[in-house]
């Protein structure tokens, strides 16, 4: 009876250093989720402080940029249209363009060792040319007039132009040096200005019998020239500060992200609808 009687108290006393140290596990672990929880919010709070944003706008800004990012990777193009306007009902117009400058830089490379065999040297090295030389009077254009002016005859053009390539307008031939340097200089002020280069040379290649293929990686390869040339042309002039370049980079998983699900998509398209919903997009 006794050696019955004492049986429980023992029982108890063998599990008490077990209950004591699944007490300490739990606490433990609450503790280290509270610290993880902790250390989670310093850091969302120092990528606020650092990108000068705040939380919503952040948010919103990963869901353009990612958005642009397939786009970008689908087409070759049309996300810096759609970057300038997304992005600039949260920020200033001003902050908006190298941020946009430096996201076709990082996607173009992203894509480049899949279109580079595809790609039209030549004309690019003369359409970079004009581009060059007439992005610092898209500068001047940015910082001196309104850009509503410039928005309305950009728009008027690209409209007639992918009307035009839609009813089945096409070159015979690839343009002569001339015409791709003037494409070219046209480039330039709206790379300048608006953060927008690619309209005149997308309208300049996918209405020339080069294919899509090859039209689409040319536009590719183009971008790297002329948005990094455009993105150190506002480095020079003191209009990419830490708080942008902080930007990029946070944006930066998702630029790449978007860009290789958008590659992806392309692979798998045909052709002709590629073409289709290319020319709708620039027109949109």
């Amino acid at each position: 009876m006794h050696s019955s009687g004492r049986w429980p108290n023992r029982v108890f006393a063998a599990s008490a250093p077990a209950q004591r140290k699944r007490g300490w596990k739990s606490l433990h672990g609450q503790r280290s989720a509270r610290e993880r929880a902790e250390s989670m919010g310093e850091v969302a709070s120092g990528i606020l402080s650092a990108t000068g944003l705040e939380a919503l706008t952040l948010l919103y800004g990963l869901a353009a940029v990612l958005a642009g990012a397939y786009l970008k990777g689908y087409t070759g193009f049309g996300a810096s249209m759609f970057w300038m306007t997304s992005l600039s009902l949260a920020l200033p117009p001003l902050q908006v363009v190298p941020m946009v400058l430096m996201f076709e830089v990082v996607t173009s490379v992203t894509l480049l060792p899949q279109i580079w065999r595809d790609v039209r040297w030549r004309s690019i090295a003369l359409l970079l040319l004009g581009t060059w030389a007439a992005t610092p009077v898209g500068i001047h254009v940015l910082t001196r007039l309104p850009a509503a002016p410039v928005r309305i005859a950009l728009a008027i053009t690209v409209l007639v132009a992918a009307v035009l390539i839609l009813r089945g307008f096409a070159l015979s031939k690839e343009p002569g040096r001339t015409a791709t340097v003037g494409v070219g200089l046209m480039a330039g002020v709206l790379n300048g200005s608006m953060g927008i280069v690619g309209p005149p040379a997308i309208l300049f290649y996918f209405s020339s019998p080069i294919g899509v293929a090859a039209g689409r990686a040319s536009i590719i390869a183009y971008f790297i020239g002329t948005d990094s040339v455009g993105a150190a042309m506002f480095a020079a002039q003191g209009l990419i500060d830490a708080s942008v370049l902080w930007r990029t980079a946070v944006f930066l998983p998702v630029l790449v992200a978007g860009v290789v699900a958008g590659n992806r998509g392309f692979v798998r398209t045909d052709p002709e609808s590629f073409k289709r919903t290319a020319i709708l997009v620039l027109m949109a």
